[in-house]
């Protein structure tokens, strides 16, 4: 049994407290229902090894280049007839937009980010038809289509039951 060193999944900011990256840290947090501002910092990372592997492959041949973006295109980064320069801009927003979090709020399953976040975590949310309840698993577009919520979990379905149901008094005969 070998121990597998754990490689670094986020870096922290320079400078803890510099009030414009917080005030944007912030508004992110609120627009995304983060935990906290370490999702943001481990996004951040991520969108930077994409951009430095970007850079490597500038160099590289047309094959490797269509490889890779070929990839980040199925994982729903960047669309369709993007080019290396399409990569080195992508910000930390376009990484947050394809957590499952955030796409089951953008789908409406739920009222508010907070709310997707509780959904996932109370094991309601199945993508190909297993329970997921990490609220930062990253969703390509293949598994974009197949989120569902488990049977009798929707919103919708629940408000429709509560109509069909008569009220007290109703379908009863006084006499």
């Amino acid at each position: 049994m070998s121990i597998r060193k754990q490689h670094k999944r986020y870096s922290a900011p320079r400078k803890l407290f510099e009030s414009a990256r917080m005030a944007e840290e912030n508004k992110l947090m609120k627009d995304y229902g983060l935990k906290n501002k370490r999702e943001i910092w481990k996004a951040d990372f991520a969108i930077d090894k994409i951009r430095n592997r970007a850079k490597n492959l500038i160099t590289a041949s047309q094959e490797k280049q269509a490889e890779f973006i070929e990839m980040l295109i199925n994982k729903g980064l960047i669309k369709k007839g993007a080019q290396i320069d399409d990569v080195l801009a992508l910000t930390k927003e376009a990484f947050l937009n394809r957590r499952l979090q955030t796409i089951v709020f953008k789908k409406s399953m739920s009222k508010t980010p907070k709310e997707a976040r509780q959904l996932i975590t109370h094991r309601h949310v199945m993508v190909k038809g297993k329970i997921v309840t990490i609220p930062s698993y990253f969703v390509s577009l293949a598994e974009e289509k197949e989120i569902t919520l488990k049977e009798g979990k929707s919103k919708a379905r629940k408000e429709q039951k509560e109509i069909a149901i008569p009220a007290e008094g109703e379908g009863e005969q006084n006499g």
